[in-house]
């Protein structure tokens, strides 16, 4: 047999891969019996129906039943009205423009005449509208939102003659100026897009379409979905990094075809009549089932978009473009997150319809009564005045630029501004988020003896004497037994270093220093200096390290064998015969090796305790020592080993290689010959590995927790290891008990907790699973009066499953923290939430989220003061659109003598109790109450009232400012200079000989002191004998 090899081309600067989909081909050395081999008689393996009508392999959790205790209003406060016309939209959108239905496809390599379907073009498209449907695209949008259909509303009204009080411009030019704003923006945006859009498109690969071929260079990126029958690489392998798809940060190992690699020039892959069957496009990124002719094709054998080339060179057919690939099926249009205070807007218009009601119901619906709601509608129309939007986003978006600006929390980037204010219970992350997703090697437990980081030398001593006895042994008969623990320690350390999918790399190799195939050992660069290791877990990298240190050095991988170099400098060989990679569902992962020195076959595998423990022999310590690991805060991982003969690996291999040729149910036929092979392990040993915690985190949830912030945990972490570290965090207090719902017992465990007093809630995945679809509302209603909760072993679709049920079942406001791409889906559903970025990042907001200064910064200073402004900004426009209304609805008596009558008669005030309610409501009347201290001109009317009503509003800004600043001073004499001057250009409205007499600056002092001395006497009674704690601090 010869062996061909493709010399690697010369590398590029960076190409950027975002938006295509490599189909990998198998990188293994396949054997062809001669070069003029032909792949024309290989069979195609599958039929176009296979796939067709092949489920997922994968079950999503139910979804959770909608509360049955939601009321018409909180529907109708909750949007209901949107949610109604959205999807009206959507029904009418989907039956004009049917979405196409997604299929599998067959690849002709060799016959291009074949290729009849037509795919989506590779082109990015990121702007929302065009020419034609820029305009009412913008103004759908807009008018979505409550407030702007509200204001629009109120504007239309001013055209029915019987319902118009006033000048039309005063509420069409507010409305045209916001929507003016916004359609700049858009337009802005849109323009942005669309020039991006062309930059990216200008590229080449925009020319790629399904079939085509495309070579991706380190460090080049992915930019659509393709499989590789050819790599660069002489070991026909390739790393990618997915960071950018699912948030792992750690380097993917990617093979090519086997078949494919052996052909002597690159233009004879388009010669072969070979096929590439592929399953259709599915959401699923982390599994993919298709054929190359005879060749099953897998996920090891696929580059998705948005992946990047870190070493090699890889030449791939594509088979995924456009919305296609797997990156654009998983996008997701993000909600848009509204803030509290645009909620309470509903509300307030709610009660303004209802006052409007109370109004003609006092007349007892006689008349025109129809006619005369909708006058009271438009005269208290001025409650939510359009002037609110405008002031809180101009305020919004001075707290965010405020906590970008912030000097103590550097790096924070403030990406939706419409929320800044927004603080409720926290739920977090804990890997990367709580912890620093950094792990150390901390204990070794062999059944007898214990090893922990203090004993570490005594490790290295036994792998030295093991290791040379084995060497003494071989030239010559060993003059003494070796000691017993020895041999233990040296198989325990031996399975660590062999059972994993860890690659060392080299910095020579990834920089493309050398493009020989094959080199000599002698050759070969194995100095600690340039070696680093990339895997898919940081677990097995802290692994390889601690072996590392003992003395057995993983120096070389590719795709057939391992190297390892023990503490005497010679190279130990292993031949790679099969690997069975860590997946959800079976929580371990095993390796089948040869040993080249003396052949022997070993099965290496590791896992959980929970699946190792039915595998392995019968032993008395796993489970105990497992126990005392997780309560110390450590991930534990199990290791056994089983030794297999020649004819027990040939019959194996026959059968895993007929499974994973299947069609239908592959996981399942595979899962089943590998359960043969893993039966009655030898158990070597047991691990634990430590996740540390980030600087200061107990402090900060400390603060938090006492500041009244509920927090909750989710993590993906088995049950034990979350509790300790929701203990060692200071989530948990050392007080509080622990108490743990198992998934058989969920009524009983959910009735008994009802008893519990100040006890905190730890619940697994599977029971979460069992309450969300059966207890949905008593576990919310039980977990909400816990101090804390942890979920374990929760899956991302659980976590943003769990924020939408606090929002749905409850009345608070979710903040979701989170670091990784599982936590995405989280961080969207929440009101509020907050991204970190990872390690890989210099600026990491990792290390400000955990201090606990700057945290208290961001949760507790510019959350709290964000909220307390927008308050006071809004409680200020509505309160002057209060004293308008109540002068409007009260001025109507002229006309209507009864209507005030029942104004003024205490019903309204015992159904209106807020405070500043009644206060617009007294000043209104004060002010339209100056026609009994002044004339009956109607001139003078309005010059006093609407004066007084000038100062008396700059007065209550001065009375409600805590910390004067030049600006605040500024501000107040600007304000007050304009009404001055606006006196002297409004003839229409003002009498400027009255206003320079002494009467009216009489009267206007008496009205403003009437309603503002009052309120300075009460403030400064309150300070006096009840001042509010935060004053108590600060003095």
């Amino acid at each position: 047999t010869q062996y061909h090899y493709l010399r690697r081309p010369v590398q590029s600067a960076g190409f950027e891969a975002s938006r295509y989909f490599y189909a990998v081909f198998s990188v293994q050395l396949y054997q062809i019996e001669d070069e003029s081999s032909n792949l024309d008689e290989m069979p195609l393996m599958m039929s176009e129906k296979a796939f067709e009508n092949d489920e997922s392999d994968y079950q999503t959790l139910p979804r959770a039943r909608v509360s049955q205790r939601r009321r018409g209003l909180e529907w109708f406060l909750c949007g209901g009205w949107k949610i109604l016309c959205t999807s009206c939209c959507e029904c009418l959108v989907h039956t004009c423009r049917r979405k196409k239905e997604l299929k599998a496809r067959t690849v002709w390599l060799g016959h291009p005449e074949k290729c009849e379907e037509k795919y989506p073009k590779n082109a990015i498209k990121n702007q929302k509208y065009n020419i034609v449907t820029f305009v009412p695209g913008v103004l759908y949008q807009q008018f979505k939102f409550f407030l702007n259909l509200y204001f629009l509303v109120v504007a239309c009204s001013q055209f029915v003659p019987s319902l118009k009080i006033g000048y039309l411009y005063t509420y069409w030019a507010p409305l045209g100026f916001v929507l003016a704003v916004t359609m700049v923006r858009e337009a802005v945006d849109e323009v942005r897009h669309c020039r991006r859009d062309k930059e990216m498109n200008s590229q080449l690969y925009s020319k790629l379409t399904v079939r085509g071929d495309h070579s991706v260079t380190h460090p080049d990126e992915v930019i659509h979905n393709q499989r590789i029958p050819k790599s660069g690489e002489f070991d026909c392998s390739c790393f990618i990094r997915t960071d950018q798809l699912d948030g792992e940060t750690d380097w993917k190992l990617r093979i090519a075809v086997a078949c494919t690699q052996r052909l002597p020039a690159l233009g004879d892959l388009f010669s072969i009549n070979a096929y590439i069957y592929a399953q259709k496009p599915e959401l699923d990124i982390h599994s993919f089932e298709g054929n190359f002719t005879r060749e099953s094709l897998s996920i090891e054998n696929t580059l998705w978009a948005s992946t990047v080339v870190a070493s090699g060179t890889v030449i791939g057919v594509v088979i995924y473009t456009g919305k296609e690939m797997r990156s654009m099926l998983n996008m997701s249009q993000s909600k848009n997150k509204v803030g509290l205070l645009d909620c309470l807007t509903k509300a307030l218009f709610l009660a303004q319809v209802v006052l409007s009601v109370i109004m003609v119901a006092l007349q007892g619906f006689l008349g025109p009564w129809f006619r005369n709601l909708f006058r009271f509608v438009v005269l208290f129309s001025y409650i939510i005045p359009i002037s609110l939007r405008v002031n809180l986003d101009m305020g919004k978006s001075a707290y965010s630029w405020m906590i970008m600006k912030d000097k103590s929390i550097p790096g924070t980037v403030v990406r939706t501004s419409t929320i800044p204010e927004e603080l409720g219970r926290l739920v977090s992350d804990k890997t990367g988020t709580l912890t620093q997703n950094e792990m150390v090697f901390k204990r070794l437990h062999l059944g007898t003896v214990s090893y922990g980081t203090d004993t570490m030398d005594e490790i290295q001593s036994h792998i030295i004497q093991s290791y040379a006895q084995l060497r003494d042994s071989a030239s010559s008969t060993p003059s003494r037994k070796p000691q017993l623990p020895a041999p233990k320690v040296r198989k325990a350390v031996k399975a660590i270093a062999l059972c994993h999918n860890v690659t060392p790399v080299y910095e020579s190799r990834v920089n493309g220093a050398s493009t020989e195939p094959e080199r000599t050992e002698a050759d070969q660069d194995f100095s600690d200096d340039n070696r680093t290791y990339q895997a898919s877990s940081p677990d097995e990298v802290a692994l390889v390290h601690c072996t590392e240190s003992l003395g057995l050095t993983l120096v070389n991988r590719d795709l057939t064998s391992l190297q390892l170099k023990t503490p005497a400098g010679h190279i130990l060989t292993y031949y790679i015969l099969q690997i069975f990679p860590f997946t959800s569902e079976s929580k371990r992962m095993g390796i089948i090796v040869r040993e080249e020195a003396t052949g022997d076959i070993t099965f290496y595998m590791k896992g959980a305790d929970v699946a190792m423990a039915r595998i392995v022999q019968y032993n008395d310590w796993l489970e105990e020592e497992c126990w005392n690991m997780a309560r110390e805060g450590l991930r534990t991982l199990v290791v056994a080993k089983k030794s297999l003969t020649e004819e027990q690996y040939q019959d194996f291999e026959s059968h895993y290689n007929q499974a994973k040729l299947s069609i239908h149910n592959r996981a399942l036929k595979v899962a089943a010959v590998l359960e043969s092979l893993e039966r009655d392990m030898e158990l070597l040993c047991l691990t634990g590995v430590e996740d540390q915690l980030q600087a200061d985190v107990r402090p900060t949830l400390e603060l938090l927790r006492n500041a009244g912030i509920k927090i909750w945990m989710l993590t993906g972490d088995e049950l034990e290891t979350a509790t300790c570290i929701a203990k060692s965090s200071h989530l948990v207090s050392r007080n509080q008990d622990i108490h743990v719902s198992n998934r058989g017992e969920a009524h009983l465990e959910l009735n008994s907790f009802r008893r519990k007093h100040n006890c905190a809630l730890v619940i697994s995945g599977n029971s979460l699973e069992v309450c969300l679809r059966y207890y949905e509302h008593e576990f919310v209603e039980l977990a909400c009066q816990c101090p804390a909760v942890v979920c374990c072993h929760c899956s991302p679709t659980q976590k943003a499953q769990i924020v939408r049920l606090l929002q749905q079942h409850t009345a608070i406001r979710t903040c979701a923290i989170g670091d990784g791409g599982n936590d995405v889906s989280m961080i969207q559903a929440a009101d509020c939430g907050i991204g970190i970025e990872g390690k890989v990042r210099y600026f990491s907001l990792t290390r400000f989220l955990h201090n606990p200064v700057k945290a208290h910064r961001l949760l507790m200073v510019h959350g709290r003061n964000g909220y307390k402004r927008s308050a006071a900004l809004g409680q200020f426009v509505m309160h002057c659109g209060m004293v308008i209304s109540t002068m409007q609805v009260t001025y109507t008596q002229s006309e209507e003598p009864h209507v005030y009558f029942h104004f003024c008669s205490d019903i309204v005030t015992r159904v209106i109790t807020v405070n500043w309610f009644a206060l617009s409501t007294k000043r209104g009347i004060l002010m339209y109450g100056a026609l009994m201290l002044f004339d009956q001109e109607f001139v003078h009317v309005v010059a006093i009232s609407f004066t007084a009503l000038i100062l008396t509003q700059l007065l209550m800004v001065a009375l409600t400012v805590r910390t004067w600043h030049w600006l605040m001073v500024v501000d107040e004499l600007i304000s007050h200079s304009c009404y001055l001057a606006s006196l002297a250009f409004l003839n229409e409205y003002f009498d400027f000989s009255f206003i320079m007499t002494r009467m009216f600056l009489w009267k206007v002092c008496v009205i403003t002191l009437v309603s503002c001395l009052p309120l300075y006497i009460i403030k400064y009674l309150k300070r006096k004998f009840s001042p509010p704690s935060y004053s108590k601090l600060s003095s």
